[in-house]
């Protein structure tokens, strides 16, 4: 009888606190603690003509630092059913690296495939449509396949990041019919996708936008309940290591100087952003881990308002990742966006359609680079 007191006056304590125990944490630590960023091949090939380019012009400085962003990580988008051999690709260098060299890799991979994606925007509409069979398909074709080829992979370490944006549109844009409708087909979607990848050597990071759009006072409940109700549904013992912010955009982790359109927000960067939204996502029994994309950074006054988001000019390569930084929320700073690919025929002059390389962006990016990349001694 005491026993049971005890337990009942302790599940009472539990339930007024202001924070509850993160029911959904993969908490076998910080899965880029001590793990260095899989560079792709496949991206460092494509910076080739990028580096030719510096060579022909006889600037020598911004090749040579086309020589250090090649060796740095990135994740590797798997965005439609042919792009599942992305995965094979991606492990097979993977391994050959780590056989290579000696150290312990995470692989960065992106899973992007929902029907009726991208509803607000369009730039990056997919392959699948909640209207003709796409959520079977997504799950038989897509992810079902997706987490057969991770669980062959359990000698490698991967981060996975959830179908970007898609929860940021059911928070904040029920007003547009065809967001409202795939509303459901992205919950079902993402719960789904938890739930076929839960192994332990896979780290789940659903996205969270950005600070510029879910960040908001007003916006922060909303998006951990919606997050807490699409974890549940994906069952009461999945896990989830955490959130990915940024991914695509240009919002800098801290900005130095503030740029004015932040003006009314108390996430006015991604490091306020994600410190903003943790004590949300522990009062929903969620992780507050964090990886946050700094793959292109926008620099000072490109931008006239937060909403500008295709082929920002001018930008440049972020922080490396890896980069220390003083919040206790980040697991770490990522490139997501492998920098050069167009965000649509949008932004900068001559831009091509989504994914495309954009040559004349990406020897931008890397005029403009974070002074951390530096040129590579020999080029």
């Amino acid at each position: 009888m005491r026993a049971a007191t005890l337990l009942a006056a302790a599940a009472a304590l539990s339930s007024s606190s202001s924070f509850v125990a993160a029911k959904w944490l993969n908490d076998t630590g910080n899965p880029f603690e001590g793990r260095k960023l899989f560079a792709n091949p496949a991206w460092a090939t494509k910076l080739e003509e990028t580096y030719e380019a510096f060579e022909a012009a006889g600037d020598e400085t911004n090749a040579a630092k086309v020589r250090t962003i090649q060796d740095i990580g990135t994740f590797v988008w798997v965005s439609d059913i042919a792009g599942l051999d992305n995965i094979d690709e991606a492990v097979s260098a993977a391994r050959a690296a780590k056989a290579e060299t000696g150290d312990d890799l995470i692989v960065g991979l992106v899973l992007y495939n929902l029907p009726d994606r991208d509803c607000s925007a369009g730039e990056s509409a997919g392959e699948l449509s909640s209207a003709e069979d796409g959520m079977e398909r997504y799950k038989a074709e897509f992810v079902d396949v997706y987490a057969d080829k991770l669980a062959a992979a359990d000698d490698l370490t991967f981060a996975v990041v959830l179908e970007p944006d898609s929860l940021g549109n059911v928070v904040t844009n029920q007003n547009i019919e065809f967001c409202a409708q795939a509303t459901p087909v992205y919950e079902e979607g993402i719960a789904y996708a938890i739930s076929a990848l839960q192994f332990e050597h896979v780290n789940l990071y659903i996205d969270a936008a950005h600070g510029g759009w879910l960040g908001w006072d007003d916006n922060l409940a909303p998006t951990a309940e919606e997050f807490a109700k699409v974890v549940g549904m994906s069952g009461n013992s999945t896990k989830i290591r955490g959130f990915s912010t940024n991914v695509s955009n240009y919002n800098p982790f801290n900005a130095n100087p503030r740029e004015n359109f932040t003006e009314f927000s108390n996430s006015w960067d991604e490091s306020h952003y994600i410190s903003s939204l943790a004590p949300h996502l522990e009062e929903n029994g969620l992780p507050s881990n964090f990886v946050v994309d700094q793959g292109r950074v926008a620099e000072p006054g490109a931008r006239a308002e937060w909403g500008d988001w295709c082929n920002v000019a001018p930008a440049g390569f972020g922080m490396p990742p890896g980069t220390p930084t003083n919040n206790t929320h980040l697991d770490s700073v990522v490139w997501i966006k492998p920098g050069g690919e167009s965000d649509g025929e949008c932004g900068m002059d001559g831009a091509p359609p989504a994914g495309a390389w954009f040559e004349d962006y990406v020897e931008m990016l890397v005029e403009y680079a974070h002074p951390a990349i530096e040129p590579a001694s020999e080029a």
